[in-house]
């Protein structure tokens, strides 16, 4: 018996129709909806894996590209160092007395050798005039004993006087001889004791101002400080490095503190001035402690300096820069375009069709705005210095120079 055999026969068969046509439109609506889902991820994956370049250059991505270059770089490490003069001599009273005179002009050029300060040389005076006496005294008795001893002795020979007599004569002689010696050790001393009133400059150079005023006892056991002297025409930087900065300097075969006639170039230091000006002069690495200071992890260093218009003040601390090494021929790229990535640092080579190329690269010491590639470029590429922000391998640009106002830096400071 049919499904719809309880409707009348007309109505049945309408019914019948009006099903079968419902059920064409739903499998009509299902097959267009599937073309056009098939339509819609052809287009998505058409959009995605096209070339991104095209041959139109209006509308290619610009960045600004500069050339990599081969140029001598210097490299320096910075330290904190201190100013200290060539010859810094304290001037002290070697004999007590009340002090006298001063005879120079506090901050100015003394010569050696010039009478700085007087001592009461009173009682020095006394003591050396009164050893001069016990001098000339025993210089008598040694006169007379040497008389009395010439006449014993023909005497002697003459068996005219004993053996006795003759020894009586010769140890008197002797004994005056060796007091006429403590005697002239005495004057001397007494002298040397009178020299040390008047107190000297053992070099030349500049004089501070004076530590005792004028009736100031003075002396080893009271203030023996009376000014310092010092020679800066020539001035000292000491500054310190450290076990890490001895290895790098090793490995590049440079050994602080001794010259090397296999380089053309040696290790030298520069300053920085309080105002921020570099001292025109450069200072050659003398010393090199070739101990470590277990309490700092430092080992101390030494460079010589002229200092003719006493610009360098000592005691006073500055920026020094020590050129560590000279690399012939490296390659060097702007900072910024650099880009590190998980640890690895890679760059944007431009090739000659326009395309981009993601390249790694090994990277050397920091330059103040550059970098020294190691290992990864060759002299004459072109990389993307602006505008890669936005790149990927492969995509074709369109290069723009950079300006000729930016210049490459040719220091380093490790």
């Amino acid at each position: 018996m049919s499904k719809h055999s309880s409707y009348p026969g007309s109505k049945g068969a309408l019914y019948t129709k009006t099903i079968d046509s419902m059920r064409r439109y739903r499998n009509l609506w299902i097959a267009g909806g599937i073309v056009v889902g098939v339509a819609v991820v052809a287009l998505i994956l058409y959009l995605a894996l096209r070339p991104k370049h095209e041959d139109n250059d209006g509308e290619l991505p610009t960045v600004i590209t500069s050339a990599v270059t081969a140029d001598d770089v210097k490299i320096y490490g910075e330290y904190v160092g201190r100013i200290g003069a060539q010859q810094f001599v304290e001037v002290r009273a070697r004999v007590e007395g009340y002090l006298e005179k001063m005879l120079f002009k506090e901050g100015s050029y003394i010569q050696k050798g010039q009478t700085l300060f007087v001592i009461d040389p009173t009682i020095y005076r006394a003591r050396a005039n009164r050893a001069a006496a016990q001098l000339n005294k025993a210089k008598s008795v040694a006169v007379k004993a040497k008389r009395d001893l010439d006449r014993i002795r023909p005497l002697y020979e003459a068996n005219a006087a004993s053996q006795l007599d003759l020894d009586n004569a010769v140890a008197a002689y002797e004994s005056a001889m060796a007091d006429v010696a403590v005697c002239e050790a005495d004057l001397t001393q007494a002298q040397l004791t009178l020299g040390y009133t008047t107190v000297k400059s053992p070099i030349s150079g500049y004089i501070s101002q004076r530590n005792a005023d004028i009736g100031t006892l003075v002396g080893p056991q009271a203030k023996s400080l009376l000014a310092t002297v010092v020679k800066s025409d020539t001035v000292r930087i000491d500054f310190s490095m450290t076990a890490l900065d001895y290895l790098k300097s090793k490995s590049r075969n440079v050994t602080l503190g001794s010259e090397d006639d296999s380089r053309e170039w040696d290790p030298y230091v520069t300053v920085t001035l309080a105002d921020g000006m570099v001292y025109p002069f450069h200072g050659a690495v003398d010393f090199a402690d070739p101990q470590v200071d277990p309490k700092t992890g430092t080992f101390s260093v030494r460079a010589e300096m002229p200092n003719p218009d006493r610009i360098l003040l000592p005691g006073e601390y500055t920026k020094v820069k020590l050129l560590m090494d000279v690399r012939d021929s490296a390659l060097t790229v702007p900072s910024k375009a650099l880009t590190i990535d998980k640890g690895a640092a890679f760059i944007f080579v431009v090739r000659p069709d326009s395309v981009v190329e993601k390249r790694f690269i090994e990277t050397g010491p920091e330059i103040d705005n550059s970098i020294i590639v190691e290992r990864g470029l060759a002299p004459d590429e072109r990389i993307v210095v602006e505008g890669f922000h936005k790149l990927r391998h492969g995509v074709k640009v369109k290069p723009a120079p950079e300006e000729s106002g930016s210049s490459k830096s040719t220091t380093t400071e490790s």
